[in-house]
């Protein structure tokens, strides 16, 4: 298992909070967000993570190096914002397996990955996002669902229960990228709405734990409910 885990992010929501940190070195419960989310790739089953940074990346850098637990970690570094779209796509370009994953660093969400992946290739898709279902979906913007298949995006005005997007993603390596995207992009906003028909993103559908720690309040929540999965 290879992954992508993106780490630029400047965290201005969180400035108050971070105390000079990046936005992924967020202390939790004493350790750094990132420390969550590569324990769980490392169990499971991930080899090898390319670590997408840019803000502040010697910070990251010089606290994990080359390795966490035995998984290799490279660095794939943005001279400039390049966007979720465009700092995937640079990292791609340095993965040497036929899918990968896709994480936030920001965002935590408690799925079988290994399952995830089984899931992608036995779906034949070029693309597959992890939904969870909420309450209310006006923070992050509701996706539609039918069978095992993403066929729509709604707007963040929207309010109500439904499906949204946990921001965790299985791409094929040599996904095919319009030519009229530019250098910086968002993966979901410029690529998989206006994409949705040609890719047909597979729906792997999650009923584990979600969180996004990009507003003070989650993250004051994850300091406790993240716990458990520090052990």
């Amino acid at each position: 298992m290879e992954a992508i885990v993106l780490a630029g992010g400047l965290g201005t929501r969180l400035a108050s909070r971070l105390h000079g940190l990046p936005k992924p070195m967020a202390p939790i419960a004493g350790r750094p967000f990132l420390e969550i989310l590569f324990t769980q790739l490392r169990r499971s089953g991930c080899t090898r993570v390319l670590l997408s940074v840019g803000h502040q990346h010697s910070v990251i850098q010089d606290h994990f190096g080359a390795a966490f637990d035995g998984m290799a970690i490279e660095y794939v570094i943005e001279s400039v914002p390049l966007g979720t779209g465009g700092a995937i796509r640079l990292a791609l370009a340095q993965a040497r397996e036929e899918s990968v994953l896709v994480l936030n660093g920001d965002t935590f969400l408690d799925a079988d990955y290994a399952a995830m992946l089984g899931f992608h290739a036995s779906e034949g898709a070029a693309v597959t996002l992890a939904v969870v279902h909420c309450d209310d979906v006006s923070r992050y913007g509701g996706v539609t669902v039918e069978g095992q298949r993403v066929v729509g995006f709604e707007e963040k005005s929207n309010s109500g229960p439904g499906w949204i997007s946990a921001g965790t993603y299985v791409l094929a390596r040599n996904l095919a990228w319009p030519s009229v995207l530019p250098e910086k992009f968002s993966i979901e906003r410029d690529f998989f709405v206006p994409e949705v028909a040609r890719l047909r993103p597979a729906a792997y559908e999650v009923d584990g734990f979600f969180l996004d720690i990009g507003i003070p309040e989650d993250l004051d929540r994850a300091q406790t409910a993240l716990a458990q999965f520090l052990l």
